[in-house]
């Protein structure tokens, strides 16, 4: 079962590149197909969503929303005219985007919490979401409408006792609910990228700084690929989830999960590539006349030797002749102005002394 758990994340993560590709025939520009096109907060209150739902809607493909530009996505009128016009609008959309936990989602197929926990570490129910509690503990979420469905196809797996191969990768602490969570998310960036760049800017966060390295050995193509995405977007994490527990969720860690973020971001870089390099500093120098001239250094004037003490004689040993003293440049006089000396009978004012201190030194001031 475990095997099949690998594929089916295979399956659902190719699948995502295979959607990829075909958006980017499509729209190689990234511009949204002719329409009338909506905002996303338009689209959403059209739609009869909260914000969570919406872009739950939008992540999952129940709401198919379109690039307009970078960083920027439309939902065209058509989509939302379909959306609303299908059977039991707008509750039955809800139904399809509900979220529960494990609690809720034993409840939902009539099994006991320990047994859907197992199902979910098995790989068999991917989470849709996670957060992190106060107690700083990762709590998965799953659509309540996928639960169901495995159900449904599954019904030998509710009752009965558990795979021997699933009790034994379960008793050896195999948990692949973090690593579905970021198949269907990455598929989702995949699918959702405008060009084979942003496609592979999305299996290099998967891997990570250190092991997208490993695959761009380019310097300048690294850097680019960060700055299209630097990690996986980790969604509503909560207010009490700290960077190591983000990093931890939203980066690769088991080795077949490594090894084909490796193969797609690879084969991404082959297309990308061939489409256009990425981009560099420019390497000719400037012209002469747009160079800036450099500050010329400050003279520095050879400091005068010690003249010798006249109480000490003729400052030479009998039967030597004296050195000539080299003659030095008379010092520039300073432009600044002699500080005024003060008055007679005031003291001078120490660093802290206040307005009230100094009238109080002017009236008992010495005559």
């Amino acid at each position: 079962m475990v095997v099949r758990e690998s594929l089916a994340v295979a399956v659902g993560v190719g699948v995502g590149v295979g959607v990829a590709a075909a958006v980017g025939k499509e729209s190689p520009t990234g511009e949204a197909p002719a329409g009338e096109a909506l905002g996303m907060n338009r689209a959403r209150e059209e739609l009869e969503l909260e914000t969570g739902e919406f872009e739950l809607a939008v992540q999952l493909g129940e709401v198919r929303a379109v690039a307009a530009g970078p960083g920027r996505r439309r939902v065209l009128r058509d989509e939302v005219d379909r959306l609303r016009a299908a059977e039991g609008f707008p509750q039955a959309l809800r139904d399809r985007l509900r979220v529960v936990g494990s609690g809720d989602g034993a409840e939902l197929i009539g099994v006991s919490r320990d047994r859907f926990v197992k199902l979910a570490k098995g790989g068999f129910i991917r989470p849709v979401r996670w957060y992190v509690n106060r107690y700083r503990a990762v709590v998965w979420m799953y659509l309540a409408d996928e639960i169901g469905q495995y159900a449904r196809d599954h019904p030998e797996a509710l009752h009965g006792r558990l795979p021997v191969t699933l009790r034994g990768a379960l008793d050896d602490g195999v948990d692949h609910r973090a690593r579905g969570w970021r198949a269907r998310r990455a598929g989702q960036l995949v699918r959702d990228a405008a060009d084979a760049w942003e496609a592979a800017a999305v299996w290099a966060a998967l891997l990570g700084t250190d092991g997208a390295a490993e695959v761009v050995p380019d310097l300048y193509e690294r850097a680019y690929l960060r700055r299209l995405r630097s990690g996986l977007p980790p969604g509503r994490p909560g207010e009490f989830a700290s960077r190591e527990l983000i990093d931890a969720a939203v980066t690769a860690d088991h080795p077949d999960e490594i090894a084909l973020a490796r193969l797609s971001l690879a084969e991404a870089l082959d297309r990308a590539r061939q489409a256009r390099p990425a981009p560099r500093p420019a390497t000719h120098p400037a012209p002469a006349a747009e160079r800036e001239p450099r500050p010329a250094a400050p003279a520095v004037e050879p400091e005068p030797e010690p003249e010798p003490d006249p109480g000490s004689g003729s400052g030479h040993e009998p039967g030597h002749e004296p050195r000539p003293r080299a003659e030095h440049a008379p010092e520039p006089c300073s432009e600044r102005e002699p500080e005024p000396r003060p008055r007679r009978g005031w003291r001078l004012q120490r660093p802290g002394d206040s307005a009230g201190t100094r009238r109080r030194k002017k009236l008992f001031r010495r005559t």
